[in-house]
């Protein structure tokens, strides 16, 4: 028996195929849904927290909203939220920070103290907004100046680098 005689014969490695269309990196031209396919539009929910923009923008919009020159019990305005709201949690303490917030600016803005009135009321915390034509023209203000943080937060993540799953 001669060396090599007991080992399979050797094969050529087999030709490389290509695929009949060349890769893409591009994903330019999705097929259509297949039937009772649902958008993926559900947001995770969010709990409110105190300083940020978006969740003040929504305690402003609120407190645009309620009546003016009566109190109104800080517990309903904080169940309109979360009512309002159904992907939000509003804690109380958030809210209370967001009117704070919009009391200490109208402090500032109107030198006076009447405006925005948080007190303890017989059975809880009331907020008091002033009647008078001076608070819905600062409220929009107000609002208009949370509502530019909240862009200008997201136009800072769209300009975060963003993984191409290439590294």
């Amino acid at each position: 028996m001669r060396y090599g005689d007991d080992r399979p014969p050797v094969t050529q490695p087999s030709p490389v195929t290509q695929p009949a269309k060349p890769y893409s990196s591009l994903l330019a031209e999705l097929r259509p849904a297949p039937v009772g396919l649902l958008e993926p539009d559900l947001a995770p929910p969010v709990v409110a927290e105190s300083g940020d923009p978006f969740a003040a923008l929504r305690v402003v919009h609120l407190m645009a909203r309620v009546p003016r020159g009566r109190p109104v019990a800080l517990a309903a305005i904080v169940d309109r939220l979360n009512a309002t709201h159904l992907d939000w949690l509003f804690p109380e303490r958030v809210v209370a920070d967001a009117i704070l917030q919009l009391q200490a600016n109208w402090i500032a803005d109107y030198r006076s103290t009447s405006g925005i009135v948080i007190e303890a009321g017989e059975l809880a915390t009331v907020v008091t907004i002033e009647d008078s034509a001076r608070v819905d023209p600062w409220i929009v203000r107000q609002a208009e100046r949370q509502a530019a943080a909240c862009r200008e937060i997201l136009l800072e993540f769209s300009r975060h680098e963003r993984g191409t799953g290439r590294d």
